[in-house]
Parts: C-alpha cells; structure tokens; sequence
C-alpha cells in the first residue's frame, strides 16, 4: 500500500531532492537502488518527489546503500523527523548543518521567485560588502574565517540568476527604506546600489522601489516574502506546489497551502502596482547610489 503524505510538502520535497542526488552520485538506477532496498520502483519514485513521508530508520538505510558521509546521513535523518510536521517553522542549527539549506534547494528548482523586501537587499543580489556587513553583525562571535566562508557561500549562490541553463526569472520590490539605509557604511552601500542598479538591466530580472509616497500596501503588513514557483510538466501542471518562504530572526517560514500561497502573491501584486516602473526605480537606485557618495 501506498505510503500516505503527511504534513508541509516543503521539507518531503528537498528530502526527495536530497536523497535522488545522493543516488545518482553513488551511480545506481532507481531499479537497482529499489532493488537493493527491497522496495518497488514506485515507492522510489514517491519517495524522490516528495510524495511519501519516510521514518528517519529509512533515511538512515537508503544513505547507507548510496555510501553518503555520517553527517549528510544524521541531517537527512533530522529533515525526515521535520516531515511529519503539520506546519514547518524550521530553525537549521539543531538539526541540519548550516549550507545544507532546504531554501537554496528550493531556489536551484525554481522557474520563478516573487519577492518583496522591505528592509535588505536580498542575498541573491548582495555585494560581497553589503552580504559581509549584515553576516558580520548578525554573526559577533564568528571568526573572521567563518565570516569570510559564508559570505563565499551566499556569493556563490547568487550564479543561480546568471547560469546558462534557464535562469529563473525574479521580480522584486523594495522598499525605499532599503536604498536610504547606509549598511556597511556609505562606499559599501553606493557600490551595492550600482550593482542592483546593473542587476535590474539583465532580462531575467525585474526590480522597482516601493517610495514612501505610495503610502500603504500589503506588503506593509505582511513583512518580507519570497514566492517560489516551480517548471510546468509537459501537460502544463506545476511540477511542484507554489511556495512562500519568510526568513525570521529566529527561523525560516514555509507555506504551500493554496490559500496562503494566493494571499501572498496577492500582496506582491498589490505592492508591484503601489510602485513606480522599473526604469523609474533604476533611475532612482543610481541618484541614491550617489547620494552615498558613488555613483
């Protein structure tokens, strides 16, 4: 019988995700895999698309015959626990090591992302000063060489906008706020505003500045958002569910439900139209650029 799916598709989907690369890197097919398992075919094919929730007992087994490293395998087994879970606010030091990021894993998969920012410039678009300023102080106690290894690991992640093959598309607005805050200083912040700047000129990418004088929109009360979406199968049918995610203080937000989904792509629309084009906002990031001294 087949395995019921149970609770948020989110963590399911990055297992999945996990334990298919983990299988491929080990160079067995899902026949031979399945055979060694002791499993059907079809229950892999649940399994590495996010349609079956696994006990961790499994998890454990399946690393063992694709040869994965004891850490790889105890954070697999971790992100199976977080499976069953009805809702998921997942906070990754006390069970998944940090770079094995259920959120980057959803970034690499996705064909679109719909975000609003209302008080940084998003990671995908930092400046190796702008990303070591807001590292640094989120991070007082850190070495300067870990410093220095995640912000390497939040500036490679930003090849996701410029590789060869498909690109996802990103349309994104920011607050004006975001523009005027000096962070890392004024030469750090005028360089990042000139990076955006050249960003908001590639095709993939759509940026436009929510000013002050829009006065309200949702995008006020629902804070920052991305909205993931994912590569229609060939009869057209989203491969994966939309997705928000919500980087808290403390923990990461994770929302599929329809309804959720359509509430906050219904705040981004609001606040897209609350705000001037995007050559109007280009122009407005270069004169801010040169208000903190660099144009």
């Amino acid at each position: 019988m087949a395995e019921r799916a149970t609770g948020s598709t989110v963590p399911r989907r990055q297992l999945g995700r996990y334990l298919r690369d983990l299988r491929n890197q080990a160079r067995l097919t899902v026949r031979s895999a399945a055979h060694q398992l002791e499993w059907s075919e079809a229950k892999m094919w649940r399994i590495e698309t996010g349609q079956s929730s696994l006990r961790s007992f499994d998890v454990e087994t399946m690393c063992k015959v694709y040869g994965a490293p004891a850490d790889i395998t105890e954070a697999l087994m971790g992100l199976a626990k977080e499976t069953k879970a009805k809702g998921w606010w997942h906070a990754y030091g006390d069970v998944i090591p940090e770079g094995f990021d259920v959120y980057i894993g959803l970034q690499e998969a996705a064909s679109s992302l719909t975000s609003y920012q209302s008080d940084l410039v998003p990671g995908l678009l930092q400046t190796e000063g702008y990303a070591r300023a807001v590292i640094r102080h989120h991070n007082p106690d850190e070495t300067e060489a870990e410093i220095d290894r995640r912000v390497r690991l939040r500036i490679e992640r930003q090849t996701l906008l410029t590789r060869a093959t498909t690109p996802p598309s990103l349309r994104l607005v920011l607050n004006e706020s975001v523009l005027a805050r000096p962070v890392g200083g004024p030469e750090v912040m005028a360089g990042q505003l000139k990076s955006l700047a050249e960003a908001a000129g590639r095709s993939n990418i759509a940026i436009r500045v929510a000013p002050f004088a829009a006065g309200l929109h949702l995008g006020m009360l629902s804070g920052s958002f991305v909205v993931l979406r994912f590569p229609a199968n060939g009869d057209g049918t989203e491969s994966e569910p939309p997705t928000v995610y919500s980087d808290g203080f403390t923990g990461s937000l994770y929302l599929d439900k329809p309804h959720e989904v359509q509430s906050y792509q219904e705040a981004f629309e609001d606040v897209w139209e609350s705000s001037p084009d995007e050559q109007v906002s280009q122009r407005l990031i270069v004169d801010t650029a040169g208000s903190h001294g660099q144009v």
